[in-house]
């Protein structure tokens, strides 16, 4: 079954991202996936600077990471994601993969918002994810 992906994001690996063997290091894969959860956050209402310029912050719990195949210098990606609300968590389900269709990372990420760094149940966003997570 395919996954319900409800945002995109292509990149390509640039040089400084590589390790020793020459291929991307393990903890820019978090980038990649943060980078696409900050331009996803922008297609639906204040980005992740205007948030927390209201004092409210998505704030990341728990990264799990499975590595699957390697990216290499010049390597085009897409980054992946789709969304889930369980109780006070928004979780994040994303997906790397090779331009080729390969699978890279599955990654799932858990994340709470704070207001002025208390947590809070998240509700003051649920109106602008309540379409998407109505799918």
């Amino acid at each position: 079954m395919e996954a319900p992906y409800i945002y995109e994001l292509e990149m390509k690996v640039r040089d400084y991202e590589l390790d020793m063997e020459g291929i991307v290091n393990n903890a820019n894969y978090q980038h990649y996936l943060e980078h696409t959860r900050h331009e996803f956050l922008l297609t639906l209402g204040p980005g992740f600077g205007e948030m927390v310029e209201q004092g409210i912050s998505p704030v990341v719990t728990r990264v799990d990471i499975r590595y699957k195949t390697p990216l290499r210098s010049g390597d085009k990606f897409v980054c992946r994601l789709y969304l889930r609300r369980e109780g006070i968590r928004y979780v994040f389900y994303q997906d790397i993969f090779k331009s080729t269709g390969e699978c890279c990372v599955n990654a799932v990420i858990d994340t709470v918002f704070t207001r002025n760094g208390r947590p809070t149940r998240g509700d003051e966003f649920a109106p602008y994810y309540e379409k998407i997570l109505n799918q």
